[in-house]
């Protein structure tokens, strides 16, 4: 069953020399949902970059450098050279529509690539083949893993001297754990690298250009000849045995097939054979094709495009089964939300069945309640197209949608969301299963990691104060990673984000986008508090409030929980737990809970606690809100007799350092409590694994700007324990910048 909707030809984005699609008719079974995916500078928007152009959809190549490339088109992505927000393209690759998503490779803007991944239907993971599998690398791949997502992999920057096509397919068997099968191998190396041999058709790509003006269009196709370089013939021979062998094990058809017709001659198997089988493991991520190439150089992209549309799944390949209730009605994912100043919110869905029309009501059922959408567009980056209708497969734009968040299912209406329960609750009965709920026939959101810095941000005076709460409130609905609360004894507006880069951004956004001068205090370090030792308490509260007394005592022990355990327990005697009415049960467990936020050494939140509430006793007549004071004092004096101690975060740190300066750089890591895990050696470049302090220097560098002798990648792995000194209680993360240089060597980050 195919779907098909129609493209309405616009002038709207011949600005900038964008060009818009020409295909009239576009099946399901062409479109391609697709995302781009790495570390940081690993060339992303490069390569995105490039494929607009091949594509025909620009007529000129963008740069990072110059800030002029389609996908990064906000003013802090175009003076950083970083992406910053995931931005969608739509484009044809011979007779295919490609939807793509560009997304950043910073460890902060991680939600990014989080909600773009839960709306795909393939990604390419892009690697910097002079580095193999990253930190961010790894991170990116987990969350594609975690949407079982079929991947293609793209190994980047083979004209750099110290690219290496064997190192890069190792480190992605053993620290991403998956199974790469080599397509093609690179003709030449560094600067000498000039083109592929695709291992599947034994057809040579040679590109003859090699400076940076060259736009590499145009490259020459030819069949390998005996009179090639005896090597490349070798190479070549051994690597397309290797793919026919590793395609043969993951796909038993395949090698019945070769057993069968070609068990004289493996080689011989043609090429659209070879691709089918090698299309059938991809999807069931069995195997992931590698590719290689120089996106800045424009070689190889091409191919990865041709790659992208014979390996990567359509929409309809895609497993969705909460869809097939709603059948040929609409139902789609909102995962995205923009603020624009001209036109409001602008809400990104994702259409899994039916299809969306401009000038038609639809119906949230995370919101339970009807909105209208005004007009329906087709993204292109910051410039969009108006289309009438677009049917299921696609990723659409809308407006109007002004309550409408990331991760709300989007119906044609109730009626239609009522039938869709039905289908779910006969299927249900007739399996002899439990029913579903209405809440299941939602779509799974999108799900937000935890802040982990933190700052007050003021206004520059009281009467900015509502505009700056606005400002906030827009952006909290764009980035839902970004959580904004007031401090109860303080009253300052708490910005709590995803690192110091994540809040630098949205400080800038608020000045530039809101107009609104705001001063950020210090960000806070997230401390824990736990317990050394198991201590019991008793307190009595007496108070006389108008003509009522209230008279309370409580009884409790705290216990310390296993070094591993980031929870907090409540438990009641069985003998009490029989005697309290359930009103009176949780006020206490209310009053344990609100001394939970506040440890007893510098009022940070407490984990690794249990406690057994032992007696209480009450008057008649005493109010719950009194047992739950009486019981947070009795445990605040239970926490101090226990001993506190205090918990600081955990980073593991990952340094990749030339050998020559190995010895100053372990030293001064020592010299800052970081513990070294792990030692790579690889083209004479080591890499450490170092486990260390948050509240170090080392570990106060979120975003470390390194040249090119020394990376380094920041992740957090915990808490563990910290000395407490007269200078906790201060510490802060913008404190000074300091410059540390080994050799010629420099590393800058922020410093205690």
């Amino acid at each position: 069953s195919f779907s098909k909707d129609t493209l309405i030809k616009s002038d709207a984005c011949k600005n900038n020399g964008l060009l818009i699609p020409n295909v009239s008719i576009m099946f399901m079974v062409r479109i391609r949902n697709i995302g781009i995916m790495a570390h940081i500078d690993a060339g992303k928007t490069t390569t995105t970059e490039r494929m607009l152009y091949f594509s025909g959809y620009t007529r000129a190549l963008g740069d990072v450098d110059d800030g002029d490339t389609v996908t990064d088109y906000m003013a802090q992505e175009r003076e950083r050279g970083i992406t910053i927000q995931s931005a969608a393209v739509t484009f044809d690759w011979k007779d295919h529509r490609i939807n793509l998503i560009d997304t950043p490779g910073h460890v902060d803007f991680t939600l990014e690539v989080e909600r773009a991944l839960r709306v795909l239907d393939g990604a390419v993971a892009v690697f910097d083949a002079s580095a193999g599998v990253e930190a961010q690398t790894m991170t990116v791949w987990r969350q594609a893993e975690k949407h079982k997502i079929p991947c293609v992999c793209f190994l980047n920057k083979m004209d750099k001297p110290a690219a290496s096509l064997r190192y890069s397919i190792d480190s992605i068997k053993t620290k991403l754990k998956a199974n790469p099968i080599l397509l093609q191998i690179p003709i030449g190396s560094g600067k000498s690298f000039t083109g592929l041999v695709d291992l599947i058709t034994r057809q040579k790509m040679t590109w003859q250009g090699s400076s940076l003006t060259y736009d590499g269009p145009a490259f020459e196709t030819s069949g390998l000849q005996p009179s090639d370089d005896p090597d490349v013939l070798q190479a070549v021979s051994e690597a397309r045995a290797t793919l026919i062998e590793q395609v043969a094990d993951l796909d038993d058809d395949f090698a019945e097939l070769l057993l069968g017709e070609y068990s004289e001659n493996f080689d011989a198997v043609p090429a659209g054979k070879l691709q089918e089988a090698l299309r059938k493991v991809t999807l069931a991520r069995k195997g992931v094709p590698v590719l290689c190439g120089s996106s800045l150089k424009n070689k190889g992209v091409q191919p990865l495009l041709d790659a992208i549309t014979a390996y990567l799944p359509a929409p309809n390949e895609r497993n969705h089964d909460l869809v097939r209730w709603y059948k040929d009605d609409l139902c789609a994912l909102a995962f995205k939300v923009v603020h624009d100043k001209q036109r409001g919110p602008l809400v990104f869905v994702r259409i899994y069945s039916g299809s969306m029309k401009a000038q038609s009501a639809v119906y949230n059922i995370n919101r339970n309640g009807t909105e209208r959408m005004s007009r329906l567009l087709l993204p292109f980056a910051d410039q969009h197209i108006e289309i009438p209708s677009l049917s299921a497969g696609n990723i659409a734009l809308t407006v109007g949608l002004k309550q409408t968040v990331t991760g709300d299912t989007i119906v044609s209406s109730k009626a239609s969301a009522a039938a869709a329960v039905r289908r779910a609750q006969n299927e249900a009965e007739s399996k002899s299963s439990s029913q579903r709920e209405s809440s299941s026939l939602a779509l799974a959101g999108v799900e937000v990691p935890e802040p982990v810095f933190f700052c007050s941000i003021e206004p520059p005076t009281l009467a900015k104060q509502a505009d700056l709460e606005h400002a906030l409130n827009c952006l909290q609905r764009e980035d839902p990673s970004l959580k904004v609360r007031t401090d109860l004894d303080s009253g300052q507006t708490i910005l709590c984000g995803m690192g110091e880069l994540h809040i630098e951004i949205i400080h800038d956004r608020i000045k530039r986008e809101f107009n609104i001068e705001t001063h950020l205090g210090p960000l806070q370090v997230a401390y824990r508090e736990t317990i050394l030792q198991s201590a019991a308490a008793t307190d009595t509260l007496d108070r006389t409030l108008g003509d009522k007394r209230h008279v309370v005592t409580v009884e409790l022990a705290v216990h310390a929980l296993m070094e591993s355990s980031t929870s907090c327990d409540v438990t009641f005697e069985e003998e009490v737990k029989t005697q309290l009415s359930a009103g009176v049960r949780e006020a206490v467990e209310n009053g344990v809970e609100s001394a939970y936020l506040q440890g007893p050494v510098l009022g940070f939140p407490v984990e690794g606690v249990k406690t057994v509430i032992q007696h209480v006793s009450l008057e008649p007549g005493t109010s719950a809100a009194m047992v739950s004071a009486c019981v947070s004092r009795c445990m605040l004096k239970a926490l101090k007799l226990a001993g506190g101690q205090v918990l600081e975060p955990v980073m593991a740190l990952e340094v990749t350092v030339g050998e020559e300066y190995l010895s100053p750089v372990l030293a001064d890591l020592a010299q800052r409590r970081g513990t070294v895990c792990d030692i790579q050696t690889f083209h004479s470049i080591q890499e450490h694994v170092v486990s260390a302090s948050k509240t170090t220097d080392l570990e106060m560098w979120q975003e470390l700007r390194v040249d090119q002798e020394c990376s380094n990648t920041l992740t957090l792995r915990g808490h563990d324990n910290v000395q407490v000194t007269s200078k906790t209680k201060s510490l802060s993360q913008t404190d000074r910048i300091t410059t540390i240089h080994y050799n010629n060597a420099e590393i800058t980050g922020n410093s205690i």
